[in-house]
């Protein structure tokens, strides 16, 4: 059953209440009436109004002000003034101060019963609009920013702390662990939310271009420079720009950055004039620009001006948890995307996958997913459907191969494979026992004291037991 729309009436005219009410109630309409202006603003409170109806002269509180309470504490609610004594100028005045309309005694009701649909209309259009923007801000929000760790939740806590802050952020991580996303989750959180977000890649461009696309150019500037073109800064106004890789900015464009975040002002190439722009600067890296600075390959005075606030994105192997939820996700993704029927993973490759290192991040979780999805026939991902580097062994007893460790076109740091496969099976023994030293080097054929001083060398920190 359809709820019937209802309709607040201010009017201390008997007979103007009885003409319309009666008119309304045979629309459909269900109507509240008061006799003062007083009596409207306390019955705003009590329910929610399609309309408001109201007539300007009334004795104590007004239309005028009925009209002011409603546009202040009930924006969404179209409110319609009748009044027997119209002016051209009052007509104005209640539409400057947010009147829907304006209509005059003696009461037309068909004009009443129109203006009111049309009134409802608009609200509903309204409704509908904020509910679209709102679906459109969710989709282009950064959805993968998807965990429930420790460290996301506290990730997450950081970003809605920063966003509305304005100032300018250095975002730190491994490659692959979604520092892009943390910029689009700090712009969309912040006051900037509805303008431009302008990413660019310092390292994937040439610094030749790479001036060109910050900055712009004049037409002529250079060869090839066939008409004017408006750089990423120019075209963020207002917005955001997210300097993705900064770490390979050239030394020529260091110098050019630091002034523009100095001066909010800068020169296209080839051009004379000033421009001035308001964008907020978000930028990313994954080396250590702190050594970069003190090796010389990166301006210290730029590097404060960047890292005004830090924000480190964890690595995906740190996140504990996380890695089953994230499967989760890209295989729903994924399957839908590619019109598939939604697949699952059998226990043994879940195991697997949640026991893999992950170099490549999230990145580089989504891309196996994302193959598996197409590759695998069954609704069922085995683990024998897992890439050779991944296939880690159930159970793991003396002398067995812990992980098949597949070497790639580009080769891997031996050293740093061992060590890292190394902490983690000195992390897994160590949980396994319970963190009793003594059990942990049993279960991986070492003295207590080796294992201690392993432990120390590698920074291991795990909770002691009182029989360790």
């Amino acid at each position: 059953m359809a709820i019937k729309p209802e309709i607040l009436i201010a009017d201390d005219e008997p007979l103007t209440l009885e003409l319309v009410v009666e008119r309304l109630q045979s629309e459909g309409y269900e109507v509240e009436v008061v006799s003062s202006g007083k009596e409207a603003r306390e019955a705003a409170g009590n329910s929610s109004f399609e309309v408001v109806l109201t007539d300007l002269w009334m004795p104590g509180v007004n239309g005028m002000e009925v009209l002011a309470h409603f546009v202040k504490h009930y924006p969404e609610t179209p409110v319609i003034v009748l009044t027997g004594f119209g002016t051209i100028e009052t007509a104005v005045e209640a539409m400057k101060r947010g009147a829907y309309d304006y209509l005059s005694k003696p009461a037309n009701l068909d004009e009443i019963v129109l203006t009111l649909k049309r009134a409802i209309e608009h609200k509903d259009l309204k409704e509908q609009n904020v509910a679209l923007r709102s679906q459109i801000q969710e989709q282009t929000r950064p959805d993968s920013l998807i965990g429930q760790s420790a460290p996301m939740l506290h990730l997450y806590r950081i970003i809605k702390r920063i966003a509305k802050a304005d100032s300018t952020v250095l975002i730190t991580g491994e490659s692959g662990t979604g520092k892009e996303l943390v910029a689009k989750a700090i712009h969309y959180y912040s006051t900037r939310g509805e303008m431009p977000f302008v990413p660019i890649n310092c390292g994937a461009i040439p610094e030749e271009l790479l001036e060109s696309e910050l900055f712009g150019h004049e037409k002529g500037a250079f060869t090839g420079a066939f008409k004017e073109r408006r750089g990423r800064f120019e075209l963020a106004n207002r917005g955001t720009v997210f300097l993705d890789e900064i770490g390979e900015m050239s030394p020529k464009l260091q110098v050019k950055l630091l002034r523009f975040l100095q001066e909010t002002k800068f020169q296209r190439i080839g051009g004379a004039r000033t421009i001035e722009v308001d964008v907020r600067i978000l930028a990313a890296t994954n080396k250590d620009l702190e050594r970069a600075v003190a090796e010389n390959k990166f301006r210290e005075d730029l590097f404060y001006r960047l890292n005004v606030i830090p924000i480190h994105v964890p690595p995906l192997r740190e996140r504990e948890g996380d890695i089953t939820i994230l499967i989760q996700h890209f295989l729903k993704s994924h399957c839908l995307k590619k019109n598939i029927a939604p697949k699952g993973l059998s226990e043994a490759a879940m195991e697997s996958l949640e026991q893999y290192d992950w170099p490549g991040n999230v990145r580089e979780l989504e891309n196996v997913i994302e193959r598996l999805v197409i590759l695998t026939d069954t609704d069922e991902i085995q683990f024998q459907d897992l890439p050779k580097r991944m296939q880690t062994t159930e159970q793991v007893g003396a002398g067995e191969a812990i992980t098949y460790i597949e070497l790639g076109e580009d080769g891997i740091n031996l050293k740093e494979t061992l060590d890292n496969l190394e902490n983690r099976l000195i992390i897994d023994a160590l949980q396994r026992a319970g963190g009793v030293k003594n059990k942990a080097a049993k279960l991986l054929g070492l003295n207590r004291t080796t294992l201690i001083e392993k432990m120390k060398k590698k920074q291991i920190d795990f909770p002691s037991s009182s029989v360790a």
